[in-house]
């Protein structure tokens, strides 16, 4: 337990810090949140972003519609389920999610150089890509295939 709420305390205080280090932001967290699932895992439905935010399907709409005004992103049909389509992002959201992460990785690898030892820095690669892994436990690796005709 000591080992979870260390984590979670250093988490925290990072994850504030870089908000204050974001660049005046021209998407909102959640239209950046919705790029970066579509960035990591590819086209997917908007109800599978909408589970993947924690947000109500519906809640999403507006933020949907803003990204393809923006051309950060756009739908396209499913290929295995025509009656759904999915979003996936465009070079204009992949690029507009580098400009947001840019600055507060400048900040965060020039803290680590003149704060922490080579070892110390090795050993935050290696926790980054477990806390990664973690954020994902619970959920589901893609949306369920929709049943059809009668097959279970």
């Amino acid at each position: 337990m000591r080992a979870a709420t260390a984590v979670r305390q250093g988490t925290t205080r990072l994850a504030r810090r870089l908000r204050i280090e974001r660049p005046e932001p021209s998407q909102t967290a959640l239209e950046l949140g919705i790029l970066a699932h579509l960035h990591r895992r590819g086209p997917m439905t908007p109800g599978a972003l909408a589970t993947a935010e924690r947000v109500q399907p519906q809640s999403l709409t507006r933020t949907l519609a803003s990204l393809e005004r923006q051309h950060l992103a756009v739908r396209q049909p499913d290929d295995r389920d025509h009656r759904r389509s999915l979003l996936a992002i465009t070079d204009a959201g992949r690029q507009a999610l580098a400009r947001d992460m840019g600055q507060r990785d400048a900040w965060l690898a020039e803290a680590m150089a003149g704060r922490l030892t080579q070892a110390e820095q090795e050993l935050l690669r290696i926790a980054g890509g477990l806390l990664d892994r973690l954020a994902d436990a619970g959920e589901p690796e893609q949306e369920p295939e929709p049943r059809r005709g009668g097959q279970p």
